[in-house]
């Protein structure tokens, strides 16, 4: 099956809207995990024994989850561009599943967090790890409820070869989240 593509090669994937979306997030996120940086050099001791308190090992589950959820969104959109909903709907399916576990891992972090009577007034290093990983959990919350809307209207016909653009840019908005939180990772859990 031949895909034309009638748009300029100057014209982004999934369009404009969504890579000003992206950027401003990226700025919004770059700008907090720098403050967050930058803080930390002004009380090492205290970020230090609040980083002691994460949960590094759910930390990275996440992280291989929301790649391997990239990878099938990925793969979906691909299937779909190439003709076969059948496959596409499942990678979708996939990608909306993983990102349910990544939300679901995050909120048994965040029921530890509240165990050990943590919040966001504990302490400068909880206030940013609530806010930046907050943030985050939304971002993936709202990624999924899009997507699920994708998944419907590619079940049901609406989206195909030739109608993907929606998709595509929710795609995007998909793997902004896990490129944001394989920065957020790293810098929160792992830095020293």
């Amino acid at each position: 099956m031949e895909i034309t593509n009638n748009k300029s090669f100057y014209y982004p994937p999934g369009g404009i809207l969504i890579w000003i979306v992206v950027f401003l997030e990226l700025v919004t996120f770059s700008m907090a995990l720098l403050v967050f940086m930058s803080q930390r050099q002004t009380d090492l001791q205290l970020f230090s024994e609040s980083q002691k308190l994460l949960n590094t090992t759910l930390g990275m589950l996440n992280t291989i989850t929301l790649l391997t959820s990239g990878l099938f969104m990925a793969t979906g959109l691909s299937e779909l561009k190439s003709g076969n909903q059948k496959k596409a709907v499942l990678y979708l399916w996939l990608t909306i599943g993983l990102g349910i576990l990544f939300m679901a891992l995050k909120a048994y972090e965040y029921y530890e967090k509240f165990q050990l009577e943590t919040s966001v007034i504990s302490n400068e290093f909880f206030m940013f790890y609530w806010f930046i990983t907050g943030f985050h959990f939304l971002h993936v919350l709202v990624a999924v409820v899009l997507l699920s809307f994708m998944l419907a209207k590619t079940k049901s016909g609406s989206y195909t070869f030739e109608n993907f653009e929606d998709v595509e840019s929710v795609g995007i908005f998909w793997h902004m989240c896990d490129l944001i939180w394989i920065v957020v990772f790293p810098v929160i859990y792992l830095l020293h």
